[in-house]
């Protein structure tokens, strides 16, 4: 099961690019801080939100989503990036964070799961 909450800070504006397939991709950088203290710059990209939330450098805000690794070339290597493809971009607190959060929560807890 591949699911990721998140919540942090965006320590940048959000950035947005057309895709030539015509998807829109909104690229975040959501800097997170653990238990100890240490702090986690963590790359998420939605693609095609219905209502992308507007939001700005230093807004505090709850992802839900998967981890991915995608491929691409880079300067004339092959290089990868690790990032959050979220199904969800909201504010702490709002009624579509708790919704997306309590969702990803009960899926991940769901015994009818079968592993291999």
């Amino acid at each position: 099961m591949n699911i990721a909450i998140l919540r942090g800070t965006l320590s940048s504006a959000p950035r947005t690019t057309e895709l030539p397939s015509g998807s829109t991709v909104h690229n975040y950088e959501v800097v997170t801080v653990d238990r100890q203290g240490g702090r986690q710059t963590v790359p998420v990209a939605w693609i095609d939100p219905a209502r992308p939330p507007r939001v700005d450098t230093d807004d505090e805000v709850v992802v839900v989503g998967s981890v991915r690794r995608r491929w691409f070339r880079a300067g004339g290597a092959t290089v990868s990036r690790t990032e959050i493809l979220a199904s969800v971009v909201a504010r702490p607190g709002s009624e579509r964070a708790r919704k997306a959060v309590r969702a990803a929560i009960e899926s991940a807890a769901d015994t009818s799961v079968v592993t291999t």
